[in-house]
């Protein structure tokens, strides 16, 4: 009975965040403004959303989030995370590349909607940078020169309104990573970004359990592979 009380409590919600500017982190919603459970069964679908690889489960928790943004239509937050879920369906499927571009052109719609929202634009210009990496490893040959640059660009604008945002300089080293030695790109180059993302998601604290805190465990998991080649 309490299971379908608190999705009753999603689908009726009303919750909206408050309009911020782009360089200053979102103030952390109002309790009045939530009803009883909102909160925290977001917080919940965040946190599955950033603990699997499963393409199929993926699917469901953009689901779940488009879900959440038709019962809070003012609210930035659930759209922008749906498009991150379907970034990350596309990292993670197996399917061919058309259906991959299709992933991110809902995401990308996804992320119009969160910026037409007056979301944290630093948060937005990052998750769009990813996305341009994403259509660039659908064919890194055919892709590379367009979309690299889309990606820094984003990046860059990004660090201008936020620098503090460790997503920027993962995003931007997870770039240089797979960029080709002759291009100025390679593991090594990216190493140093790596751990200046390190040391700037130690000191990150996001406002409210809410905002984006995405990255980290890809960022860790990046360096553990540093040291075990290190250690060949």
């Amino acid at each position: 009975m309490k299971k379908h009380l608190l999705l009753f409590a999603l689908a009726a919600t009303t919750y909206a965040a408050a309009a911020q500017s782009a360089a200053v982190a979102p103030a952390a919603p109002a309790a009045a403004a939530a009803p009883v459970g909102y909160t925290e069964m977001m917080a919940a679908t965040i946190k599955e959303l950033n603990s699997t690889g499963d393409p199929a489960q993926l699917k469901q928790l953009a689901s779940k989030f488009e879900r959440a943004g038709s019962a809070a239509p003012t609210d930035w937050l659930p759209p922008y995370y749906q498009s991150y879920a379907l970034l990350l369906t596309c990292f993670q499927s197996q399917e061919e590349g058309d259906a991959k571009d299709k992933y991110l052109d809902q995401a990308e719609a996804r992320l119009a909607r969160a910026r037409q929202l007056r979301g944290d634009e630093a948060e937005l210009l990052v998750l769009q940078g990813y996305i341009h990496q994403a259509r660039l490893g659908i064919s890194p040959m055919l892709r590379s020169v367009k979309y690299s640059t889309l990606a820094n660009e984003a990046l860059a604008q990004a660090k201008k309104l936020n620098p503090a945002n460790p997503r920027i300089y993962l995003v931007q080293a997870n770039n240089l990573y797979y960029t080709p030695k002759m291009f100025g790109g390679g593991p090594e180059v990216a190493k140093p970004i790596y751990d200046d993302a390190k040391a700037r998601y130690a000191a990150y604290k996001p406002a409210h359990a809410l905002l984006p805190n995405w990255g980290e465990r890809q960022l860790l998991s990046r360096l553990k592979a540093y040291e075990t080649a290190g250690a060949k």
